[in-house]
Protein backbone atom coordinates (compact mmCIF):
# COMPACT_ATOMS: atom_id res chain seq x y z
CA UNK A 1 0.00 0.00 0.00
CA UNK A 2 1.32 3.44 -0.85
CA UNK A 3 1.42 6.01 1.92
CA UNK A 4 -0.28 8.52 -0.41
CA UNK A 5 -3.53 6.57 -0.12
CA UNK A 6 -3.65 6.78 3.67
CA UNK A 7 -6.31 9.07 5.14
CA UNK A 8 -5.91 11.22 8.24
CA UNK A 9 -8.93 12.63 10.06
CA UNK A 10 -8.11 15.70 12.16
CA UNK A 11 -10.84 16.22 14.75
CA UNK A 12 -11.42 19.68 16.16
CA UNK A 13 -12.64 18.79 19.66
CA UNK A 14 -13.88 22.11 21.02
CA UNK A 15 -17.28 23.50 20.04
CA UNK A 16 -17.35 26.45 22.46
CA UNK A 17 -18.19 29.93 21.28
CA UNK A 18 -15.01 31.98 20.92
CA UNK A 19 -12.84 28.85 20.84
CA UNK A 20 -9.21 28.95 19.79
CA UNK A 21 -9.48 25.46 18.30
CA UNK A 22 -9.88 26.48 14.65
CA UNK A 23 -6.53 28.31 14.73
CA UNK A 24 -4.75 25.27 16.15
CA UNK A 25 -6.58 22.72 13.98
CA UNK A 26 -6.05 24.66 10.75
CA UNK A 27 -2.36 25.09 11.55
CA UNK A 28 -1.96 21.37 12.24
CA UNK A 29 -3.95 20.35 9.15
CA UNK A 30 -1.58 22.54 7.08
CA UNK A 31 1.40 20.83 8.73
CA UNK A 32 -0.10 17.44 7.84
CA UNK A 33 -0.71 18.48 4.22
CA UNK A 34 2.88 19.73 3.95
CA UNK A 35 4.11 16.44 5.44
CA UNK A 36 2.45 14.81 2.45
CA UNK A 37 2.13 11.31 3.86
CA UNK A 38 -1.67 11.23 4.15
CA UNK A 39 -4.76 12.81 2.68
CA UNK A 40 -6.16 15.18 5.33
CA UNK A 41 -9.82 15.50 6.33
CA UNK A 42 -10.40 18.31 8.86
CA UNK A 43 -13.54 17.55 10.90
CA UNK A 44 -15.10 20.31 13.01
CA UNK A 45 -17.31 18.68 15.65
CA UNK A 46 -19.31 21.91 15.86
CA UNK A 47 -20.79 20.89 12.49
CA UNK A 48 -22.19 17.67 13.99
CA UNK A 49 -23.16 18.39 17.63
CA UNK A 50 -24.06 14.89 18.83
CA UNK A 51 -26.06 14.53 22.05
CA UNK A 52 -24.55 12.89 25.11
CA UNK A 53 -27.44 10.44 25.41
CA UNK A 54 -26.79 7.38 23.25
CA UNK A 55 -29.78 5.61 21.73
CA UNK A 56 -30.10 2.56 19.52
CA UNK A 57 -32.55 4.45 17.30
CA UNK A 58 -31.29 8.04 17.05
CA UNK A 59 -33.68 10.88 16.38
CA UNK A 60 -33.79 11.94 12.70
CA UNK A 61 -31.56 15.01 13.22
CA UNK A 62 -28.98 12.88 15.07
CA UNK A 63 -29.16 10.20 12.37
CA UNK A 64 -28.47 12.90 9.79
CA UNK A 65 -25.40 14.11 11.70
CA UNK A 66 -24.16 10.53 12.05
CA UNK A 67 -24.66 9.98 8.33
CA UNK A 68 -22.27 12.89 7.77
CA UNK A 69 -19.67 12.09 10.43
CA UNK A 70 -19.52 8.29 10.59
CA UNK A 71 -18.31 7.65 7.02
CA UNK A 72 -15.52 10.20 7.48
CA UNK A 73 -14.33 8.42 10.63
CA UNK A 74 -14.70 5.03 8.97
CA UNK A 75 -12.59 6.13 5.99
CA UNK A 76 -9.73 7.34 8.19
CA UNK A 77 -6.58 5.25 8.62
CA UNK A 78 -5.39 7.53 11.42
CA UNK A 79 -6.70 10.30 13.64
CA UNK A 80 -5.34 13.42 15.26
CA UNK A 81 -7.46 14.85 18.04
CA UNK A 82 -7.03 18.60 18.55
CA UNK A 83 -8.24 19.35 22.05
CA UNK A 84 -8.17 22.01 24.71
CA UNK A 85 -8.28 21.16 28.40
CA UNK A 86 -11.52 22.00 30.20
CA UNK A 87 -11.47 21.47 33.97
CA UNK A 88 -8.56 19.01 33.75
CA UNK A 89 -10.31 17.00 31.02
CA UNK A 90 -11.42 17.12 27.41
CA UNK A 91 -14.60 18.61 25.86
CA UNK A 92 -17.95 16.84 26.14
CA UNK A 93 -18.50 17.15 22.37
CA UNK A 94 -15.37 15.09 21.80
CA UNK A 95 -16.55 12.40 24.23
CA UNK A 96 -19.90 12.26 22.45
CA UNK A 97 -18.20 11.81 19.07
CA UNK A 98 -16.10 8.98 20.50
CA UNK A 99 -19.04 7.31 22.23
CA UNK A 100 -21.38 7.39 19.23
CA UNK A 101 -18.78 5.34 17.31
CA UNK A 102 -16.93 2.14 18.01
CA UNK A 103 -15.67 0.17 15.04
CA UNK A 104 -14.43 3.36 13.40
CA UNK A 105 -11.66 3.69 16.03
CA UNK A 106 -10.59 0.05 16.21
CA UNK A 107 -6.99 -0.80 15.33
CA UNK A 108 -6.24 2.73 14.13
CA UNK A 109 -3.59 5.11 15.48
CA UNK A 110 -4.46 8.35 17.24
CA UNK A 111 -2.17 11.32 17.79
CA UNK A 112 -2.88 14.39 19.89
CA UNK A 113 -2.49 18.14 19.54
CA UNK A 114 -3.42 19.72 22.86
CA UNK A 115 -3.51 23.34 23.85
CA UNK A 116 -4.31 25.59 26.74
CA UNK A 117 -2.66 27.65 29.44
CA UNK A 118 0.16 26.44 31.66
CA UNK A 119 -0.75 22.75 31.27
CA UNK A 120 -0.98 22.85 27.48
CA UNK A 121 -3.90 20.42 27.50
CA UNK A 122 -1.79 17.48 28.69
CA UNK A 123 -4.32 16.31 31.28
CA UNK A 124 -6.98 16.09 28.57
CA UNK A 125 -4.63 13.88 26.54
CA UNK A 126 -3.93 11.62 29.53
CA UNK A 127 -7.64 10.97 29.88
CA UNK A 128 -8.21 10.54 26.16
CA UNK A 129 -5.55 7.82 26.06
CA UNK A 130 -7.60 5.80 28.57
CA UNK A 131 -10.87 6.29 26.69
CA UNK A 132 -9.40 5.45 23.29
CA UNK A 133 -7.68 2.32 24.61
CA UNK A 134 -11.17 1.08 25.48
CA UNK A 135 -12.16 1.70 21.84
CA UNK A 136 -9.22 -0.51 20.73
CA UNK A 137 -7.42 2.48 19.19
CA UNK A 138 -3.63 2.78 19.37
CA UNK A 139 -2.42 6.10 20.76
CA UNK A 140 1.06 7.14 19.70
CA UNK A 141 3.67 8.38 22.12
CA UNK A 142 4.72 11.79 20.80
CA UNK A 143 2.24 14.60 20.45
CA UNK A 144 2.08 18.36 20.23
CA UNK A 145 1.33 20.35 23.39
CA UNK A 146 0.89 24.09 23.07
CA UNK A 147 1.30 25.83 26.42
CA UNK A 148 0.02 29.42 26.67
CA UNK A 149 -1.42 28.84 23.22
CA UNK A 150 -2.48 32.46 22.67
CA UNK A 151 1.21 33.40 22.48
CA UNK A 152 2.08 30.61 20.02
CA UNK A 153 0.44 31.94 16.85
CA UNK A 154 0.67 35.13 14.82
CA UNK A 155 -2.37 37.02 13.50
CA UNK A 156 -2.36 34.82 10.36
CA UNK A 157 -2.58 31.59 12.37
CA UNK A 158 1.04 30.53 11.85
CA UNK A 159 3.09 29.08 14.68
CA UNK A 160 5.69 31.54 15.91
CA UNK A 161 7.80 28.89 17.65
CA UNK A 162 9.63 26.58 15.20
CA UNK A 163 9.54 23.88 17.89
CA UNK A 164 5.78 23.57 17.27
CA UNK A 165 6.33 22.69 13.62
CA UNK A 166 9.13 20.28 14.59
CA UNK A 167 6.86 18.55 17.13
CA UNK A 168 4.14 18.23 14.49
CA UNK A 169 6.59 16.60 12.07
CA UNK A 170 7.82 14.13 14.69
CA UNK A 171 4.25 13.13 15.50
CA UNK A 172 3.29 12.85 11.83
CA UNK A 173 6.31 10.63 11.12
CA UNK A 174 5.21 8.23 13.89
CA UNK A 175 1.55 8.44 12.95
CA UNK A 176 2.29 7.63 9.31
CA UNK A 177 4.28 4.53 10.29
CA UNK A 178 1.48 3.30 12.56
CA UNK A 179 -1.22 4.15 10.00
CA UNK A 180 0.53 2.09 7.30
CA UNK A 181 1.33 -0.81 9.64
CA UNK A 182 -2.18 -1.02 11.07
CA UNK A 183 -3.82 -0.59 7.66
CA UNK A 184 -1.81 -3.56 6.39
CA UNK A 185 -2.71 -5.57 9.49
CA UNK A 186 -6.44 -4.75 9.20
CA UNK A 187 -6.38 -5.63 5.50
CA UNK A 188 -4.70 -9.04 5.94
CA UNK A 189 -6.10 -9.93 9.36
CA UNK A 190 -9.36 -8.08 10.04
CA UNK A 191 -9.61 -6.89 13.61
CA UNK A 192 -12.60 -8.57 15.25
CA UNK A 193 -12.35 -7.71 18.96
Amino acid sequence: MSEESLRLAVLMGSVREGRFGPTVANWFADQARQHGSMEVDLIDLADTPLPVTLTSQPEPEVAEMLATLTPRLEAADAFVVVTPEYNHSFPAALKSAIDWHYTQWRAKPVGFVSYGGMGGGLRAVEQLRLVLAEMHAVTIRDGVSLHMVWEKFDHEGQAVDPNSNAAAKTMLDQLTWWAAALHTARTHHPYTA
